[in-house]
């Protein structure tokens, strides 16, 4: 089977981002998404092209429209924000943005009424009803088919420093997991979710596809729920990794350092060079790693099997990424990594306030809306 792939201007940039609605008294989850969005809904009554549903209807999606710079992604995203909350903030509802929440229950979750989420549930079951997890992708414009493996092997090797900077689920249904991001390892156990294989070609990629669609697995590519994969039907590469991020300078951060490092290694394509590659266990143990230690893992750097602190790697990473950003007018945002590094990733900022609380996640939940709604780092007015 052959599968196009749309054209898309490169390094332009589109961001997804999994809001949760939590209960502003208790700080529980509640499945009012249906009522927010047709709430949001135009006069005509169309649906908003922007806000949609997701597999639960505890959570509201908002999608940026193509940008080539972050901040006026992030802009979008800030603006669509708002309109969500001018219809929860009357019903007493909060807003909060992590890989997992910190203490609700995935039998008390109600799933959104669509074909394709029911079908999901009946296939995957109880994993699937334990998908109460939350993320952000951010998709990246590719010029040329061709480039698009070679791409996403190349971001295989910067995986553990994305996962560790995003990581902001280390609490699951009330227990702490002694993961940075339990939420890396609930989504792989999905049939066609977790790490993608490692193709050369795309004719590879095709024909995975078609195997799939043989046996039945998928209807067509975009069920394919890989961590990193090519999304033909916009022309990007998507780095589906990140745990949700709770702030709008998380999200500048990430977002920047994911537009850099594709255009950083297009530019190497366009050089002659050939991307350097991990070996597959090495890119799995390289997860792991990152999902249980954070920012405190050691990875693995090259195929040598050659291991640095990913905090130090991240920083040499930042001073090689700066000609880059310049180039896309994000040097603001990227250096917002340095906040995430300063303040500690949402997972370190949730441990201490579960201490410093007696343990309440109730305080958590509290925290992680209060750092949607004012920043991170900001005094609260």
């Amino acid at each position: 089977m052959e599968i196009s792939f749309a054209h898309s201007e490169r390094s332009t940039l589109g961001i997804e981002w999994e809001i949760a609605l939590v209960e502003q008294s208790s700080g529980d989850l509640v499945n009012v998404a249906g009522e927010v969005l047709q709430s949001l809904r135009g006069p005509d009554g169309d649906a908003h092209p922007r806000i949609t549903e997701e597999l639960l209807l505890n959570t509201v999606e908002l999608v940026t429209g193509v940008h080539t710079r972050v901040s006026d992604a992030v802009d979008d995203l800030q603006g669509q924000l708002a309109e969500v909350r001018a219809i929860t903030d009357p019903l007493d509802v909060e807003l909060m943005c992590a890989g997992t929440h910190p203490f609700a229950q995935w039998f008390d979750q109600q799933v959104t009424d669509k074909e394709r989420y029911h079908k999901l549930i009946d296939r995957t079951q109880w994993w699937g009803r334990n998908m109460m997890i939350w993320g952000i992708h951010v998709h990246v414009g590719v010029e040329s088919r061709d480039k698009v493996l070679p791409l996403l092997g190349g971001l295989l090797n910067y995986y553990p420093h994305l996962q560790a900077l995003s990581a902001s689920s280390p609490f699951w249904a009330g227990e702490h997991t002694g993961y940075a991001s339990n939420r890396a390892l609930m989504f792989q156990q999905l049939p066609t979710a977790g790490l993608p294989y490692q193709f050369a070609e795309w004719s590879e990629y095709e024909a995975y596809v078609d195997d799939m669609k043989v046996t039945g697995i998928v209807d067509d590519h975009t069920e394919v729920r890989w961590d990193i994969r090519p999304s033909p039907q916009w022309g990007t590469l998507e780095m589906r990794a990140c745990d949700g991020l709770s702030s709008p300078e998380e999200i500048g951060a990430v977002a920047a350092l994911i537009q850099c490092l594709v255009e950083y290694m297009s530019q190497r394509l366009d050089a002659g060079e050939t991307l350097p590659t991990l070996q597959p266990w090495y890119v799995r143990e390289n997860k792991w790693r990152a999902a249980r230690y954070g920012l405190d893992a050691e990875i693995i750097v090259d195929a040598h099997g050659a291991e640095k602190l990913v905090t130090d790697d991240v920083r040499d990473l930042l001073v090689t990424l700066a000609p880059i950003a310049e180039q896309l007018d994000c040097v603001d945002e990227l250096a917002q990594v340095n906040l995430i590094l300063e303040h500690g990733a949402s997972y370190q900022r949730q441990l201490r306030v579960a201490e410093a609380n007696g343990g309440s996640l109730k305080a958590v939940v509290a925290s992680l809306t209060r750092e949607l709604r004012h920043g991170l780092g900001n005094p609260v007015p």
